[in-house]
């Protein structure tokens, strides 16, 4: 059996009376790559803060590498890496500087652990002497990695690292990621971008405080109950509040140029669309059926879970 290198059992955090974390409970495996999905406000922050011994839950238990968070914070600090969602490095020190002081920090050195980030950090060693307050945003990024590694962490936490980073340096960023991850780091990373579910091993789905679904990005997709038909028409302003008139329909929203259609009857039949957007005066009309993604998967994930708690309250 794998040693869990993280737990979490029915954790709760509010504060004052908004709800950040409502009895959520995982596992996470030595050498995992795991991914807390979720839109901002979903809890994800106050997760990680907990975990990295910088909050304590209201009620239940996080352990990281077998130590408590509350009780061995001591010992979970000296082994944990936390790259947080705002960039929290010394501006006005040099690149350079910065490295330093944090392996300083650990009462270690640049070259010590070298081999752990000298993928991250060939990117930025030509600008060792530039402020880190003038680098790029892929750039603190990678200078904030290599920071957080320079210690030789077993369990890294990374809070949204490519929030406002363009697209070359989010495929970079995950590429480091992935390499990090075959050297035996335990790597937990929030992103409110669905695409970057299906980088990791697992994932949790999260909204309002709670856990959704728990599974790998494809388990998620397979489990995917209904059809999903990809719609369009000469009025895309209109064609939400009309498919939303078909008996049966379970859930109508944008996705990209495309609206999706989700109808929980077995066996539906697709030309139903045509028929009833013909009467409401749409032409130009294309109906195609699409494979569910992880994005697809939250929706209903999520509008089961508002549908819930509107019952419950």
């Amino acid at each position: 059996m794998n040693q869990k290198s993280v737990v979490l059992e029915n954790v709760s955090k509010s504060y004052e009376s908004v709800k950040a974390l409502t009895e959520v409970s995982v596992s996470i495996e030595k050498g995992e790559l795991f991914g807390f999905i979720g839109p901002d406000g979903a809890g994800k922050t106050t997760l990680f803060r907990i975990l990295s011994t910088l909050l304590n839950p209201d009620s239940g238990f996080a352990t990281v590498e077998g130590f408590n968070t509350i009780t061995d914070y001591k010992s979970i600090r000296k082994i944990v890496g936390y790259m947080p969602g705002k960039f929290s490095l010394y501006q006005d020190l040099t690149v350079e500087e910065n490295l330093k002081f944090f392996a300083s920090i650990y009462k270690t050195t640049i070259e010590e652990n070298y081999h752990l980030v000298s993928d991250i950090y060939r990117h930025i060693e030509p600008f060792k002497h530039r402020k880190a307050g003038k680098l790029s945003g892929g750039m603190k990024q990678k200078l904030a990695l290599s920071c957080a590694l320079i210690h030789k962490p077993e369990v890294l936490f990374l809070d949204e690292p490519t929030t406002g980073v363009d697209a070359v340096s989010r495929m970079e960023f995950w590429e480091m990621l992935k390499k990090l991850q075959v050297q035996g780091i335990t790597i937990l990373v929030s992103t409110p971008y669905m695409d970057e579910a299906a980088l990791c091993d697992r994932v949790a789905l999260m909204q309002k405080g709670h856990f959704m679904t728990i599974n790998t990005p494809q388990a998620i997709i397979d489990e995917f109950p209904m059809k999903i038909f990809g719609v369009k028409s000469n009025r895309m302003f209109d064609l939400l509040i009309d498919l939303q008139s078909i008996p049966s329909t379970e859930d109508v929203y944008r996705f990209g140029d495309v609206v999706h259609f989700l109808n929980n009857e077995t066996g539906f039949d697709m030309n139903v669309i045509y028929r009833v957007l013909k009467q409401k005066g749409h032409a130009e009309i294309v109906v195609h059926q699409v494979m569910p993604t992880i994005e697809d998967s939250f929706m209903l994930n999520m509008k089961k879970a508002d549908h819930f708690n509107a019952v419950m309250q």
